[in-house]
C-alpha cells in the first residue's frame, strides 16, 4: 500500500496549490477560458456531471490523475471487484458489486442469483396479496437506510394499496404512533438484521410481535418476514420466511441484498432488477473508464483537493427532487461510516483529514434553512446539487421553478455580490437611516463557492441505481488514497458496549464506578 502522502504527486499537489489553488477564482477562470464548461463535463451511466464549477484547472486535474496512479488506484479497484480481502481488519471481502452482476457475471453468481429470484418471487407474493396493505420494515443503519431512501425515490413505480412504513429507532415514539394506525390483519412486517441480534431492531420487532398478538393475530409466518443469515434465531421468533446474505455485503452497501425486500415490494420485479442494472453500469464504467474520464474517480480526487489541500471539512448534498429527500441522510453513512478513520491500514495514525462532514436537505427547501450560511458564512462548504430533467408529475411551471432555483443557487454561489452592486440596488426591507456602505456589506456575497452539478434525464430506478453506485466508488476512491479501510466501522462499537453495561443500571440505580457525569445523569433518570 502506497498512502498518498508518500508520493511525489502529494508534494507536486501541495506546490500547486500554494501557488494557484489557494487564491483560484472561478470567475477569472470561465473568464479565461470559453471552453472550460465542455472540458469539464462528464457522462457516465445515467448521469450527466457538471464539474466546472469547482475550484480545480487542468494542472490539478492532471496532477490528481497522476497522484491516483502513483496510490495504484486502478489495482486497488481491480482487487476490490474481483473479490480479494478489502477489509483486512476483518478479513473479508467486499462485494456488494457481485450482487447486482447478471447472472454468471459476477463472483458467487449462482448463490447471488438464487436468493436474488427467491427474495424477488415472494416480493411478487406479497405485492399480489390484496390482505397485505402495510409493509413495515424493521432495521437500522444500512438495514434501514438504503430500503428507506429508495423507496420514497421510486415512489412513482410504487402501486396506491401498499404503502411502506419504516421503523428504525429504539426510542418507543418511532413505532408506537405506527401501530395506532394499523391493522394487524393486513400488516406484514420485515425484520432486517443480519444476525438478528441487533439491540435496536429486536427491540422492535418484540414489540411489533406482542402487538400483532395483542391484537388478535396468530399466523406469524405469514405476517412476518426476515432479511438475515440467523435462520434459527428467526425461527426460534417464529419467522419461517427468511433471505439471507453474506458477509462480504456491509450494511451500508447492502440494499442490492436481500435488504432491499422492501424496495422489491414496493416497485415490483422488474423495476427491482432495473434498479440493479443501473448500479451495474456504473461499477463498468467504474471499472473501464480511463481515469480521466471516470467519473466516480473524478468525484473522489476533487474530494481529497477540497479536504486535504483546501481544508474544507463538510459538503453538502443538495438533491432537486423531492423524492430524494432521505439521499443526504444515507449518504451520511455511506460516506461518514467508510471513511470516518484516524488510521490507514495498518494501524498508523493519518496526518491529513479523512472522511467530511456530509449533509443536506432537499431543494427548495435549503435555501429557507441553511443556504444563508453557504452564501454568506465564514466556511466554505462544497456544495451537490443534484437535478432531475423529466419529472413523474404534470406540473411543468413547478417544475420549471424547480430547475430554475438549481440553476440560480449555484450560479449565485459561485458568481457572488460585489459591495458596490449591491449599495448600487434598492433594499425594501433595509432599517431606516442605515448607512449605505453598512447595508451594501451585509448585502454582498463573496462568491467563488465551488459545487458540482449531477443531471439525471428522469428518476427511475435505474438512474437511482447508478447514482447511488456512483457515491459507492467515489468514497471508496477517496478512502484508496488516504489508505485507510473503507469498509470496517469499529467506530460504532464502544457505544454500544457501554450501552449494554449502563442497561441494567438504569433499572438499579446503581451508580458505582461510573464517572461522575454519566453518573450524575444516571441519578437524575432514575430518581
Amino acid at each position: 500500500m502506497k498512502r498518498c502522502d508518500a508520493t511525489t504527486a502529494w508534494a507536486a499537489l501541495q506546490g500547486h496549490f500554494e501557488a494557484h489553488g489557494r487564491d483560484f477564482d472561478l470567475r477569472e477562470a470561465f473568464t479565461r477560458d470559453a471552453g472550460r464548461f465542455a472540458a469539464l463535463s462528464f457522462d457516465a451511466p445515467e448521469i450527466f456531471a457538471d464539474l466546472s464549477k469547482n475550484l480545480v484547472d487542468a494542472a490539478t486535474m492532471q496532477w490528481l490523475l497522476e497522484l491516483a496512479r502513483q496510490c495504484d488506484l486502478e489495482a486497488q479497484r481491480d482487487a476490490l471487484l474481483r473479490g480479494d480481502i478489502a477489509n483486512p481488519t476483518e478479513g473479508r471481502a467486499v462485494l456488494h458489486t457481485a450482487l447486482r452482476a447478471p447472472r454468471g457475471a459476477g463472483p458467487y453468481s449462482d448463490e447471488v442469483h438464487a436468493v436474488l429470484d427467491a427474495m424477488l418471487a415472494y416480493a411478487e407474493r406479497v405485492r399480489g396479496d390484496a390482505g397485505l396493505t402495510d409493509i413495515v420494515n424493521i432495521g437500522i443503519g444500512g438495514s434501514d437506510l438504503g430500503p428507506q431512501m429508495a423507496v420514497p425515490a421510486l415512489q412513482a413505480y410504487g402501486r396506491p394499496d401498499k404503502r411502506l412504513h419504516f421503523v428504525s429507532n429504539v426510542d418507543g415514539h418511532d413505532i408506537a404512533p405506527l401501530l395506532q394506525r394499523l391493522d394487524a390483519k393486513h400488516t406484514l412486517f420485515i425484520v432486517a438484521s443480519k444476525t438478528f441480534t441487533t439491540q435496536e431492531t429486536m427491540a422492535n420487532a418484540t414489540v411489533a410481535r406482542e402487538w400483532f398478538l395483542a391484537q388478535g393475530g396468530t399466523d406469524i409466518a405469514r405476517h412476518f418476514a426476515a432479511t438475515t443469515t440467523n435462520v434459527a434465531a428467526a425461527a426460534a421468533f417464529g419467522i419461517t420466511t427468511t433471505f439471507g446474505f453474506w458477509d462480504w455485503v456491509g450494511g451500508r452497501f447492502s440494499l442490492w441484498s436481500a435488504i432491499g425486500l422492501p424496495i422489491a415490494v414496493a416497485v415490483g420485479e422488474r423495476n427491482f432488477r432495473d434498479l440493479l442494472a443501473g448500479a451495474h453500469a456504473m461499477d463498468r464504467h467504474f471499472a473501464e473508464a480511463p481515469l480521466e474520464h471516470n467519473l466516480p474517480v473524478l468525484l473522489g480526487l476533487i474530494d481529497v483537493w477540497y479536504r486535504n489541500f483546501h481544508r474544507f471539512t463538510s459538503r453538502s448534498v443538495a438533491p432537486y427532487h423531492q423524492g430524494l429527500k432521505r439521499l443526504p441522510a444515507y449518504l451520511q453513512q455511506l460516506e461518514m461510516e467508510s471513511n470516518g478513520k484516524r488510521v490507514d491500514r495498518d494501524g498508523n495514525p493519518l496526518p491529513y483529514g479523512s472522511s467530511p462532514v456530509v449533509w443536506g436537505e432537499p431543494g427548495t427547501n435549503g435555501q429557507h434553512a441553511y443556504f444563508q450560511m453557504l452564501h454568506q458564512g465564514t466556511d466554505v462548504v462544497p456544495v451537490e446539487f443534484i437535478a432531475v430533467k423529466t419529472p413523474a408529475h404534470g406540473l411543468a411551471d413547478q417544475h420549471r421553478k424547480l430547475l430554475a432555483n438549481c440553476l440560480a443557487q449555484s450560479q449565485a454561489l459561485m458568481l457572488g455580490k460585489t459591495a458596490a452592486a449591491a449599495a448600487a440596488e434598492k433594499a425594501p426591507t433595509a432599517a431606516p437611516g442605515i448607512a449605505p456602505d453598512v447595508l451594501a456589506r451585509h448585502r454582498s456575497f463573496p462568491g467563488n463557492r465551488p459545487s458540482t452539478t449531477l443531471l439525471l434525464q428522469a428518476l427511475t430506478p435505474r438512474s437511482l441505481g447508478a447514482l447511488i453506485a456512483l457515491y459507492e466508488h467515489r468514497i471508496f476512491t477517496s478512502g484508496a488514497l488516504w489508505g485507510i479501510n473503507s469498509f470496517d466501522q469499529w467506530g460504532v462499537e464502544l457505544g454500544k458496549a457501554l450501552c449494554n453495561a449502563l442497561l441494567p443500571r438504569l433499572a438499579s440505580g446503581d451508580t458505582q464506578g461510573l464517572d461522575a457525569s454519566t453518573a450524575g445523569l444516571l441519578k437524575r433518570l432514575t430518581s
